[in-house]
């Protein structure tokens, strides 16, 4: 079906002609356009918009989970009649193999994988695979390598009602398709076998499986039911089940793939004695012995990746098999916040190259690890169709891009574009004449749709350069001054370490605080930012977050620690970005802590003033009044991922008394797990009881507990 919006907002502001100018130049068949949008301005929106006009399968890049997961709630709530899909890295803890020579340490691969994200990567692929009404929402991990997209059709299983087809067949095929037979515990990506019986719960679904029963070799019924209580809800004609990992390889090309290892371990192991390394020969011939084992036995090995030339049967060099392979030819690229998150696509592959190119050469991996690895830069370009750039600050590479023919590039520091050492384009054609004025398809044309005009009103934040003296006090007074007016404050510092040592020492004066950095896992991240929008906390403290895209219409105030230490965190592309998260709210304020005026900052004070300039000037002659912006607390990411309204029972006694039940065993698994060192298992069982308590308002009755005589007891003191 076609991608259909769904919202009771219009485009207003300056999106109207953004949406016509982005779609017209999409339409005209142009590669790169940008979206040149301030904060608050309603780029999604206007995505969204772009989206439906083209109708075309899209996939949208962000350079960071947690933002990632705010887009994936946006859409899903734009678009709920389409297939609105979330694909990030499923590793909640992830430790890379690798060796250093210096100390001769080889750290041995070490990962925890989120299973809820695993099933959201299975449901992406799947829907790519079935139909074309399909927004992906997805991290960088989109470019790491995944299996051939003919390879998962080819592993495709359909089963039809009055099917012949042996039971035995069925169970043969689920098992190559790396389906586990459990007949207890019962869950995604297994099957259970009954007599003439077989239920499966597919690898993308958690709330549905199906039973198929057989009549000798026929398949006389497929019935669909819920798996935790057994009720059937529907019968099925035909049934389609795809592979239960993204990591699937057909018998008989794993076969091939063994004896393709085995030739290039045979030319390795004497190139390694040809030089010296008997050591480094001995080491490699031993590893892949015994992968080549296991890989006959089981039909995988650990690190089964560092093979995936050989199991996709990709000549050397060759670039990865990824999630872009699954996009018809025709998709849409959208990069969110592109100033960021192409920079980090371009820095993926080096990083990557390096650790493996050590491995390689003590004699860990075979050379044709390295081909498993993420798209390098050009490799990406030239797998993406057309491309949307969305951000408040472009980088010179949207600039240059977003542009047809010739275009004189002319210094003008007050218009906002690129960075202030990177000569700042003023958008005028070779002729002379204001871009304005030129059609899509018109030669010097630059395919910039400019949105600095917000639907509110809301102007850009006002600016204030303090002194360094004194940063801390100046800070914690006027933040008592935003949390009487239940209002939130943004606090940004340039280490980790600073970050928690200031929310500390925030908390210690009676501030209501938490901070925020990279250590901190995806789902806590997003219930962190939720917290501090339904007023559990006033202050949030971080680093580098605290940028791109985070929406948060309650922050009425930016404090800057430091922002004259000239760099990546006070760059003048992070500063107005940081600067923007004060500008959904009426009372926005940002607080500059500065002994000099940097380029940066000089660059963020003219961009501030040019674009308040325009934005007072078509209130007045619109008649608008400047008002907050009004949203909504975005519901739990857990919430969103199961599809749940995350409502308590009922009000009624008994829903309350079998939550309270349901809190105190969950607080008992959570202590009985920290006592066994599971530590993972405990912090999700903690998300797990955090959850309930916020959706249900009931606390636990505390279990009675025995006082023991001791030395410290009241009686003795």
């Amino acid at each position: 079906m076609p991608f259909e919006l769904a919202s009771e907002y219009q485009p207003c502001g300056d999106q109207g002609q953004a949406i016509a100018k982005l779609t017209r130049s999409l339409e005209a068949g142009n590669r790169h356009q940008t979206l040149l949008g301030v904060t608050g301005s309603g780029k999604t929106f206007t995505a969204a918009n772009v989206i439906q006009n083209l109708d075309r399968p899209t996939l949208v890049i962000s350079h960071n989970k947690t933002l990632a997961a705010q887009l994936y709630s946006e859409f899903k709530q734009f678009f709920p009649n389409n297939a609105v899909e979330y694909f990030v890295s499923y590793f909640d803890y992830y430790q890379p193999e690798a060796y250093i020579p210096t100390t001769d340490t080889y750290i041995e691969k070490d990962s925890s994988i989120n299973e809820e994200i695993e099933r959201l990567r299975l449901s992406t692929t799947s829907s790519l695979l079935t139909r074309r009404d399909v927004l992906v929402v997805a991290s960088v991990s989109c470019i790491y390598g995944l299996a051939s997209p003919m390879d998962f059709l080819e592993m495709l299983l359909t089963i039809r009602s009055g099917q012949v087809l042996a039971r035995e067949v069925l169970l043969l095929k689920l098992i190559e398709m790396l389906y586990e037979r459990n007949d207890y515990d019962f869950g995604r990506g297994k099957f259970r076998v009954r007599g003439d019986t077989v239920e499966i719960q597919a690898g993308s679904e958690e709330d549905e499986a199906v039973r198929i029963e057989f009549f000798g070799d026929e398949v006389d019924r497929i019935t669909k039911f819920d798996p935790l209580t057994g009720h059937a809800y529907g019968q099925l004609t035909v049934f389609t089940l795809f592979p239960a990992k993204q990591f699937v390889t057909p018998a008989e090309k794993l076969q091939t793939a063994m004896r393709s290892i085995r030739v290039e371990l045979d030319e390795r192991v004497p190139w390694f004695e040809s030089r010296g390394k008997l050591l480094e020969a001995q080491r490699i011939k031993m590893r892949t012995e015994y992968d080549l084992e296991m890989m006959q036995e089981m039909g995988f090995c650990s690190g089964i990746e560092n093979y995936s030339r050989h199991l996709t049967g990709r000549p050397p060099g060759s670039c990865p098999y990824t999630l872009l392979d699954f996009f018809p030819k025709d998709y849409l690229l959208v990069v969110d916040e592109s100033h960021t998150t192409l920079s980090q696509v371009g820095g993926m592959y080096e990083g990557d190259r390096v650790r493996k190119t050590t491995l390689v050469e003590h004699g860990f991996r075979l050379p044709s690890a390295l081909d498993n690895r993420p798209l390098n830069f050009p490799e990406f370009m030239g797998m993406t169709n057309q491309a949307l750039y969305i951000s408040a600050t472009p980088g010179v590479f949207e600039m240059r891009n977003s542009i047809v023919g010739n275009t004189t590039f002319l210094p003008l520091q007050k218009a906002g574009l690129g960075e202030s050492n990177d000569a700042p384009l003023k958008r005028i054609s070779a002729t002379g004449t204001p871009v304005e004025q030129f059609d899509v398809t018109t030669p010097g044309a630059v395919l910039i749709a400019e949105q600095i005009i917000r639907p509110t009103g809301l102007l850009d934040p006002q600016i204030t350069v303090r002194p360094l003296q004194d940063q801390i006090d100046e800070t914690i007074e006027l933040c008592r001054q935003r949390t009487e007016l239940k209002e939130r404050v943004l606090v940004t510092t340039l280490t980790k370490r600073t970050a928690e040592e200031l929310a500390e020492y925030l908390k210690d004066v009676g501030l209501k605080v938490r901070y925020l950095h990279s250590d901190i896992d995806t789902i806590e991240r997003v219930e962190i930012l939720r917290g501090l929008r339904a007023g559990d906390f006033d202050i949030l403290v971080g680093i580098n977050l605290l940028r791109e895209g985070l929406d948060l219409p309650e922050v009425s105030l930016v404090c800057i620690l430091d922002a004259d230490k000239e760099g990546f965190l006070r760059s003048q592309t992070s500063l107005i970005q940081t600067a923007g998260r004060a500008a959904r709210h009426i009372n926005g304020q940002v607080y500059l802590f500065a002994d000099t005026v940097t380029k940066s900052i000089r660059a963020l004070l003219n961009i501030t003033e040019y674009r308040r300039a325009k934005q007072m000037e078509y209130n007045a002659k619109h008649g608008i009044t400047p008002r907050s912006v009004q949203r909504a607390v975005q519901e739990s990411l857990h919430t969103i991922l199961r599809g749940s309204d995350g409502s308590a029972e009922g009000g009624t006694a008994s829903g309350t008394m079998d939550i309270a039940e349901t809190l105190r065993e969950l607080e008992a698994d959570m202590v009985k797990a920290a006592g066994a060192l599971e530590y993972e298992k405990a912090a999700l069982l903690r998300d797990q009881i955090r959850e309930l308590k916020g959706t249900s308002g009931v606390v636990p009755t505390p279990q009675k507990k025995v006082k023991k005589p001791g030395k410290f007891s009241k009686k003795s003191k």
